[in-house]
Order: C-alpha cells, then sequence, then structure tokens
C-alpha cells in the first residue's frame, strides 16, 4: 500500500539562512529546497516522477556551476565538482533501485539530502558565489538575512 514520506522531524524550507548573495545561486538553490520539499513528501506512486524532477533539476543546477567554475578558474573546481559528480552518480543508482520499488531508498536519499545541502552551500557555494559576485561587481555580496520570527511575521505565518 502506497505510503507518504513524512518522517518525523523532516522537512526541508527556503530561508534566508540559505542566501548566499549572488542572484543566480539563491534562485537556483531556491528551486533546489522547492524540489527536495516535494520529494519528502511524496507518495510512493510519485516518488519516481518527483526523483525525476530533481534529476532535471540537479543535472542544470550542477551544469551551471561547473561551468561557471571552469570558465572563470574558480581555484577549488574540482572539490565542488566531484561533489556534484558524486551527488549525481548516487542519483542514478537511487533511482535504479526505485524504479524495482525500494522506495525507501529513494526517501533514504532523499533525507541524506536535506543533511547535505546546507554544508555545501556553506562551504562550496558560498566561495563560488563571492567569486562570481567580485567577478561582476568588483566586492563581495552583502547579505541580509531575517531571523526566523521575523520572517513568519513578516509573512502572517
Amino acid at each position: 500500500m502506497p505510503t507518504t514520506s513524512t518522517a518525523p522531524n523532516d522537512d526541508f524550507i527556503w530561508s534566508d539562512e540559505y542566501l548566499l548573495g549572488f542572484d543566480a545561486i539563491d534562485a537556483v538553490h531556491e528551486e533546489f529546497v522547492r524540489v527536495v520539499h516535494q520529494l519528502l513528501h511524496s507518495k510512493d506512486e510519485n516518488l519516481l516522477a518527483h526523483l525525476d524532477e530533481f534529476a532535471a533539476h540537479a543535472k542544470s543546477h550542477f551544469d551551471t556551476e561547473d561551468q561557471w567554475m571552469r570558465e572563470t578558474a574558480f581555484p577549488p573546481a574540482q572539490c565542488h565538482i566531484d561533489e556534484h559528480a558524486a551527488v549525481m552518480q548516487s542519483l542514478q543508482e537511487v533511482r535504479e533501485r526505485v524504479v524495482l520499488g525500494d522506495y525507501d531508498v529513494g526517501r533514504s536519499f532523499t533525507r541524506e539530502l536535506v543533511k547535505w545541502f546546507p554544508g555545501h552551500a556553506t562551504h562550496l557555494d558560498s566561495a563560488l558565489a563571492q567569486w562570481m559576485f567580485k567577478r561582476e561587481h568588483g566586492g563581495k555580496p552583502v547579505v541580509f538575512r531575517r531571523q526566523a520570527a521575523s520572517a513568519q511575521k513578516a509573512f502572517g505565518l
């Protein structure tokens, strides 16, 4: 019987804490969070379709960042590119298992994405965002982040 994925304490929503100050990266990261959130809450019968949506997003997202790093000779590019490739390889393996009906591995992969993203964004993508921003504007971005309570109040939550 189909189940839903909502495990206790598993949620993933966009917040200002993920802002890096380079609009192109921030926009794709917001989309990443939306797609992974959808995966987290997907029913079994929709899991493969949502996984495929994530695959399309991740390919575009990672290819764009990889291209920027190569074109601009970003110093730590290879480590960052290798991490993207590892996620895509895992995704391919997980998809093969989900096709066979192993929804638990798809759910586990999704929970790992939720754990992986903040560190990846903070350590690797933030350096890329600063690199790209400096190339375009000559300095580091200034990022203003609302406190969670302030953001909730601003949106009437």
